[in-house]
């Protein structure tokens, strides 16, 4: 099977001025090469495509693939991580992992919250305040805590999402509405154990990877898996599989929340406790990081003992067995979709892996 990759790599967006912590999401080289070679290893073709830009390029000049590991974050809107599988829906492309719907629903913390609250998941209570006036309306128990409604990787999230006193809140949430130009979610803070919990499948297919507990050491921002914690992570937190009763009802959670939102193939659950001792949902990553090495998904796999060729080869099982089942297109849709590429005579491989230290890999890398 030919498969497309579409990414969004972070040297290109550097190299157009953005920031490191704009461009925190992105991924590294490393992650491209390790994605093709486990592609590869499960008997398919990888072709690089890049991000949304580059894909409208390629599909406009006629080219077409059997399917996408879809793994690009985009850069600009509520709606940036549902662009590509929305681009490829046009054309009638399968793509691996959920769907522009689902995307644009869980990136969104609060939109998230809201239909997990009403199936019934287990999540804390919260506000979603768009601008200033809006926090005068808050009336959870303190102490707080405060966080962009719609970033990945940390970002917006230190010390001062902490809140423990009303007047602490306003200045907490005015600093992130200018900063990042969108929605603050609001919620209790949960001081209790923090778990991530890994996923496959869809629907009633989905099934735990297990649960990995966060504990951050004497050198890490204390209370929370904050931005900085995630890029320095060494030296600054420890990941351990968890196996107790706690932890079970993480997986159970975790479940339950990825069935209700519809997620699909793969990715992660965070999930928190609360002094009360109960877990809570925190967020979902339906576009979880895939480093080969550093990822959270990957860590929390390998320490089941699996190798990383053999995740990526599951996920491309979940994604391939929906195609599989999907409805054929008649000769009409087929004709819609655009002509076939013509075939290539030559094709030729470069790999550039470099041995590279997870020293030199942490800052920047998806998580």
């Amino acid at each position: 099977m030919r498969i497309g990759l579409t990414y969004d790599l972070r040297s290109d967006y550097l190299r157009e001025g953005y920031s490191l912590e704009e461009t925190a999401e992105f991924d590294k080289e490393d992650t491209i090469e390790g994605l093709e070679a486990a592609i590869r290893a499960n008997g398919h073709k990888p072709e690089r495509i890049g991000h949304a830009r580059a894909l409208i390029g390629r599909l406009a000049k006629g080219e077409r693939w059997d399917m996408v590991f879809n793994i690009a974050e985009g850069l600009r809107g509520i709606a940036r991580e549902a662009q590509v599988p929305a681009i490829l829906d046009v054309y009638g492309i399968p793509c691996v992992f959920s769907d522009a719907a689902v995307l644009t629903l869980c990136l969104h913390k609060g939109y998230t919250k809201a239909v997990l609250r009403e199936a019934g998941v287990a999540t804390a209570p919260f506000k979603v305040i768009e601008r200033a006036s809006d926090i005068a309306s808050v009336d959870l128990p303190y102490p707080l805590f405060v966080k962009p409604v719609a970033e990945g990787t940390g970002k917006g999230v230190s010390p001062k999402s902490i809140v423990r006193t009303k007047a602490e809140l306003k200045p907490a949430v005015l600093g992130l509405l200018q900063k990042f130009k969108q929605p603050v979610l609001v919620e209790p803070y949960l001081s209790g154990r923090e778990f991530t919990v890994g996923v496959l499948g869809h629907g009633e297919t989905t099934r735990t990877v297990g649960a990995m507990e966060v504990h951050l050491l004497k050198d890490a921002e204390q209370g929370l898996y904050s931005y900085s914690n995630k890029e320095n992570f060494e030296g600054r937190v420890e990941y351990a599989l968890a196996t107790d009763a706690l932890a079970k009802e993480a997986e159970r959670v975790a479940r339950e929340a990825w069935i209700a939102l519809g997620c699909r193939d793969g990715g992660r659950i965070d999930l928190r406790a609360g002094s009360d001792g109960k877990v809570y949902f925190l967020e979902v990553n339906p576009l979880a990081g895939i480093n080969p090495t550093i990822s959270d998904l990957v860590i929390l796999w390998k320490m089941k003992g699996r190798t990383y060729n053999d995740l990526i080869g599951q996920i491309l099982k979940e994604a391939i067995g929906r195609m599989e089942k999907a409805p054929p297109k008649t000769a009409k849709r087929a004709a819609a979709a655009g002509p076939r590429p013509r075939a290539r005579t030559k094709r030729t491989v470069v790999s550039r892996r470099k041995a590279v230290g997870r020293g030199h890999l942490r800052a920047g890398a998806k998580r």
